[in-house]
């Protein structure tokens, strides 16, 4: 749990080590400010009580799990890094560290211990050996030559989206191609990708995946570097396994396409910002405002709960609605049918806002009346 005056004193240090006095033309003053009303107004409602949060952020907020990744840059700065030979690898994903170290166990224990001891909110479970994991990645070192694999945790179940779900065709592609994905980039040799990729085609069969749909997404993914003299479609030549490793490694995720752009942006306003400031001048554009054509104008939508049982009621709904309105106006109007999910239980439990009731302050009474109470005197 991160503590929140704590918190907010890194994260002021973090901008100034930085040199960032304004940030999207924000100062620092202001960011904390911010960030102080964010960790510390908190509240939910259990009952009829309002509960305010003292320690820590709020789950599932964006800035909670960005002053926690600066929270954690301070600790590893003082903390770790300082103890990691410039030759060693270190990595961390949010409270996940992986590090290299070439110095007898005890030395690593001492580094640990030191860590642990460095703030009460912060202890680290040490997985100290030859084949360790990391997050969902298996690192393995035989003789010095590190070797990578996707990990699989002992209790888990080869369980994916079923075929008969009611989820719309690209997702189950979509699982297969991130599957196979992941199996390229965490393979380094084609043995062990091999190895994955069965188990990859077990898994999508206990799902209902029909066999004939994994080839021709496997072949899809594949292209070219599939062998050419089986009808299962598989790679069988180790070059042609690490070309194609080669070509997918570098690619960025969606995520970190999106991060990318938003850096690029900010980086973007903020040299645009300070040339403006040189050149001590103002430019104001003013952009005519255009009406747009409404393409909806004439259109009316009609939703309905999507289910595997209502497959064929979009086309049912085309049907009545054309004959109920034959030679009516009505048919000037264009029909979208479209659909809608079912609510999923954390729509059903749980609830973003106090009951109407709660939040509704009390009335003070129309009427005050003045009460005089008087005292009795005595005289002696």
């Amino acid at each position: 749990m991160l503590p929140q005056d704590e918190s907010l004193k890194i994260l002021k240090e973090f901008l100034l080590e930085h040199h960032y006095e304004k940030v999207q033309g924000i100062s620092i003053k202001v960011i904390l400010q911010l960030a102080d009303l964010v960790l510390k107004e908190t509240a939910f409602v259990d009952g009829n009580k309002f509960y305010r949060q003292i320690i820590g952020g709020a789950m599932g907020s964006p800035f909670t799990l960005t002053l926690a990744n600066i929270f954690m840059w301070k600790w590893e700065k003082d903390a770790i890094c300082g103890a990691i030979g410039p030759h060693e690898i270190y990595g961390r994903y949010i409270d996940d560290i992986f590090f290299t170290f070439n110095d007898p166990k005890i030395k690593i224990e001492a580094v640990i211990k030191k860590a642990n001891d460095f703030h009460p909110n912060i202890k680290l479970e040490a997985n100290i050996g030859s084949c360790v994991s990391f997050l969902d990645l298996l690192i393995n070192n035989k003789n010095g030559i590190l070797s990578t694999s996707v990990h699989h945790k002992p209790a888990a179940e080869p369980c994916v989206v079923p075929f008969i779900s009611d989820h719309p065709r690209h997702v189950f592609s979509n699982i297969i191609q991130a599957a196979l994905l992941r199996a390229v980039r965490y393979s380094s040799t084609l043995d062990i990708f091999e190895k994955e990729r069965r188990a990859i085609r077990l898994m999508l069969l206990y799902n209902g995946y029909p066999s004939t749909y994994i080839d021709i997404h496997f072949r899809k993914f594949f292209g070219n570097a599939i062998s050419q003299s089986s009808m299962i479609p598989f790679i069988d030549n180790e070059n042609q396994f690490l070309i194609m490793r080669n070509r997918l490694l570098p690619l960025a995720s969606a995520k970190e396409r999106e991060t990318q752009h938003r850096i690029a942006a900010v980086r973007l306003n903020e040299e645009t910002k300070d040339t403006n400031d040189k050149e001590k001048r103002t430019i104001i554009t003013t952009i005519p405002k255009q009406n747009k054509q409404n393409k909806f104008a004439n259109t009316l939508f009609l939703h309905y709960t999507h289910e595997k049982r209502l497959h064929s009621m979009k086309r049912q709904i085309h049907k009545i609605f054309s004959g109920t309105f034959q030679d009516t106006l009505a048919m000037n109007l264009r029909l979208i049918v479209g659909h809608r999910n079912h609510r999923n239980i954390g729509h059903e439990l749980i609830q973003k806002r106090p009951t109407a009731s709660i939040l509704k302050p009390q009335q003070l009474p129309s009427k005050v009346f003045l009460v005089n109470s008087c005292l009795p005197v005595i005289f002696n």
